[in-house]
């Protein structure tokens, strides 16, 4: 992948995280899909491929934690079924892959955080 725009987008989303910055985020994430729609999968290289899935997924659970701070759960939902469906529709074990690379690096820990907060209904 030539462009690393999307990438360079999911890793500010990451830092918005971690700021608590979740509007910021939220515009990051939603860059980043926008950038990865327009590389269309049957144009790309198998390992390409791989690495386009793998941002989209780490790009949308940052969404949907952003989402969930916002308290706009109907578009988490929506982020959720994309996420959850398309990765285990799959059946192939590249979603369960993506997401023990992003606890390796510690990424997933980041989105774990906001989660346990938005969902034991810890103060906003």
């Amino acid at each position: 992948m030539a462009d690393r725009r999307p990438e360079k987008a999911c890793e500010q989303a990451c830092e918005s995280l971690k700021r608590q910055d979740y509007e910021v985020a939220v515009k990051h994430c939603t860059d980043a899909l926008l950038a990865l729609s327009h590389c269309p999968p049957a144009q790309l290289p198998e390992p390409c491929q791989a690495q386009v899935d793998r941002i989209k997924i780490e790009t949308l659970l940052y969404r949907i934690a952003s989402f969930l701070q916002l308290k706009k759960y109907g578009q988490a939902d929506e982020d959720c079924r994309h996420v959850l469906g398309e990765g285990l529709a799959q059946g192939d074990g590249s979603f369960r892959a993506v997401l023990c690379c992003l606890h390796l690096n510690g990424k997933l820990q980041i989105v774990s955080n906001v989660l346990s907060k938005s969902l034991m209904g810890e103060s906003l």
